[in-house]
């Protein structure tokens, strides 16, 4: 419901970072850490969970009254230190000291950490809690957790699974065992493309500990742990009592930071990434993933700097939102091409939580009326959050702007006093827009600026360039693309494909920023499924899900299941539910019912004609072979034995007529041949003695014979014709 991005599972504990794979930049390339890996050996590391934290790092906002603050939710652990006999250094100092030597041995570039990495698994960033005492509650309840994995685990335990699995995973290598104390490279946090198997396999102990909550029953530790021991306060200092204020909310608030919470307008009780816009991808380079092509009319290829001449790194895990590629230098993760224009954020489909429900939404935009969405660029620039975007002009007098208008109206929050309405009475209380009043008017009449209409596309998030230079250096270079663009197209273009939307102009609805699931063409021409093929992690995984499959209402929203219950219905399962429950009923019954008269009818036939002794199975295969041979029999001796009663019916018929024409000239009389003849009928069938009573005219046969022939002609022309 919220929208989000469907990414795998991604927890880990980072030891080292590597940072760069570009060699020429002071990165190290794969082939190298797979080398030095392989040099190295290590035993089976035990983890400890110490506490979950909130706050600190991030986008907090902790000292701005008029936001609620937001932060990270980590989870500290660390790794247990074992010694072997006489020696001063535990077994994981050990590892480091051998791991920077072998990195450095292999020629490893300055770009990665010369220290090792504090253990911790980030959970979610930019978390938003609805009051202090509400993120109180979380903590204390995930303590609570941690505190039982302690009792649990009181030495640490050895992570891994029993299962198997392909590195990358997804990929089509062969599966291999898992096993217990791997160590990982992650090409990115969503990618793992190589696994290193520990020296020596685990203890008795460390086998017990491994498998103990996949085969043990621990329900013992949860019941006896009730209190946590240890202290658990967050990094971000005491944040005192607060509370989000929901009318505090303004039309700025919904220009939000795409990498942070966002604060809610009234009525809405979760985030959602839900909105109406227009689709700009192209068919990505990627080998992971690749989207639709959308448009041919702007090539943002030219906007990405894959040199890295000007971008030193990015501030969250993705990198170019236009397309990023395999073996990026920055290790960001691979992304598709998500370019695309947010005009309209409608918010959660849950209408539990004050939003609208997908199929409301589109029966609603169905039948908003508006002309061919024409878009001109303006320019580059990097906003407040440190996001680079690339501005459209935004004219309300404009079919984009009449849109936005309707869109506000329609759909828009309650405000000032103004409510939006509409036809069907579907509304929902998140909308996320940024009209000055959002159910009176969006972008403002004559360009008065009284509304918040500004589309723009996000190129990046939280960019770090190299200097300021570089930065005034890389958003010249890519406004001149841009003048190009204005050049091309001075009055706009209407965007699309042979394949999309070929008139150009439509509005596309996101799940989210990667699926663009419905498109409407102006006018009211119609709208479509598009789905984009749906959306699928970089990698696959089987978490987060819950058991049961597709069957399990808790996983309607994965990508899979969304396509399996999305699938077009066949003609045939319409037919068949168009009969209602009455008539699925009736067609029950009527086939048990000749289903029982055919057995019956068997049943008497067997007990009639099965020999002595003869099963009703073998009774059935060979009268069924049997009545096989009579219908052949039939069917190749049929036109003989048809011929023969024809020949023997003409030749008793030649010999009657002679019989009767003799008969009849020694006696000459037309009143005995018309007795005579009316009783010929009957008399053949007769002994034949009868037969010199019988008197036939040959005048009155010949005419019958002629009509019955005139009457075959007839019958034949008619046919014919």
């Amino acid at each position: 419901y919220s929208g989000k991005m469907p990414y795998i599972d991604s927890s880990h504990t980072e030891l080292l970072r590597i940072g760069s794979m570009d060699p020429n930049r002071g990165g190290t390339t794969i082939s190298q850490v797979y080398q030095a890996m392989s040099s190295i050996s290590f035993s089976p590391f035990s983890i400890y969970p110490e506490y979950l934290k909130g706050g600190g790092g991030h986008h907090s906002q902790d000292n701005d009254d008029d936001e609620t603050p937001s932060g990270d939710v980590t989870l500290i652990v660390s790794v247990v230190e074992t010694y072997n006999d006489n020696d001063s250094y535990s077994d994981y100092d050990l590892f480091l000291d051998n791991l920077f030597q072998a990195m450095s041995d292999v020629g490893g570039g300055p770009c990665m950490d010369d220290h090792d990495t504090d253990p911790h698994v980030s959970m979610a960033r930019g978390v938003k809690f609805k009051s202090s005492y509400h993120s109180q509650q979380y903590m204390y309840a995930a303590n609570l957790e941690v505190a039982v994995w302690q009792a649990m685990y009181p030495n640490g335990v050895v992570i891994g699974s029993n299962r198997y699995a392909s590195f990358p995973p997804g990929g089509k290598g062969t599966k291999t065992y898992i096993g217990y104390g791997n160590l990982y490279f992650f090409f990115d946090r969503a990618n793992i493309t190589k696994a290193f198997a520990p020296s020596r396999s685990l203890t008795s102990d460390e086998s017990y500990y491994a498998t103990l909550y996949s085969s043990g029953d621990v329900s013992s530790f949860y019941s006896s742990t009730t209190e946590i021991n240890f202290n658990y306060g967050g990094s971000g200092g005491n944040q005192g009592n607060w509370e989000h204020n929901p009318y505090a909310w303004k039309a700025t608030s919904a220009m939000h930071d795409m990498t942070n919470g966002w604060d809610l307008p009234p009525n809405c009780y979760q985030e959602g990434e839900t909105f109406l816009g227009i689709p700009l991808s192209r068919k990505s380079d990627s080998k992971m993933q690749s989207s639709s092509t959308f448009q041919t009319q702007f090539d943002f290829e030219n906007f990405i700097d894959r040199n890295y001449t000007y971008v030193k790194a990015f501030g969250t895990n993705h990198g170019w939102l236009i397309g990023e590629e395999i073996g990026n230098a920055v290790g960001s993760i691979v992304d598709k091409d998500t370019a695309h224009i947010p005009l309209f954020y409608t918010g959660t489909t849950n209408l539990n939580m004050g939003g609208i429900s997908l199929s409301d939404l589109i029966k609603v935009v169905k039948n908003i009326k508006f002309g061919t969405l024409y878009i001109k660029p303006a320019f580059v620039f990097v906003d407040d959050n440190g996001h680079v975007k690339l501005q459209f002009e935004a004219d309300s007098n404009s079919a984009l702007g009449y849109l936005y208008d309707s869109l506000c109206k329609e759909l828009g929050i309650t405000w000032n006093y103004n409510s939006p309405k509409n036809n069907y009475g579907l509304y929902t209380n998140c909308a996320m827009h940024a009209a000055g009043d959002r159910a009176s008017y969006g972008c403002g009449p004559d360009n008065a600026g009284t509304g918040g209409f500004c589309p723009q596309m996000t190129i990046a998030y939280s960019v770090k360039f190299q200097s300021d230079d570089y930065a005034a250096a890389y958003l010249s270079k890519c406004n001149t693309y841009v003048d190009y663009w204005r050049s091309l197209y001075p009055t706009g273009v209407a965007v699309g494909t042979q394949n999309f939307c070929p008139n150009g102009g439509c509005l596309g609805l996101y799940l989210n920023r990667y699926d663009l699931y419905s498109v409407f063409k102006p006018d009211l021409g119609g709208s479509w499924v598009e789905y984009n093929g749906a959306s699928l992690a970089p990698t696959m995984s089987p978490a987060p899900t819950w058991p049961g499959g597709c069957n399990e209402p808790h996983n309607f929203h994965l990508d899979k299941c969304f396509q399996r219950r999305a699938r077009p219905i066949r003609s045939s399962a319409v037919a068949w539910d168009s009969l209602g429950k009455v008539g699925q009923a009736s067609v029950f019954l009527v086939t048990f019912m000749a289903t029982t008269l055919a057995f019956s009818l068997f049943i008497a036939r067997a007990r009639k004609k099965r020999r002595r002794g003869e099963s009703y199975l073998a009774f059935f295969l060979r009268d069924t072979f049997k009545l096989r041979k009579k219908k052949t029999r039939k069917g190749t001796s049929g036109r003989s034995s048809r011929k023969k009663k024809l020949y023997r019916k003409l030749k008793g018929l030649d010999k009657d007529l002679e019989k009767s024409m003799l008969d009849g000239r020694s006696r000459g009389s037309r009143s005995q041949s018309r007795g005579g003849s009316s009783r010929s009928k009957s008399s053949r069938s007769k002994s034949g003695s009868r037969l010199s009573n019988q008197t036939v005219t040959p005048s009155s046969s010949s005419r019958r014979s002629s009509k019955s022939r005139s009457k075959s002609r007839t019958s034949s022309r008619k046919e014919l014709v």
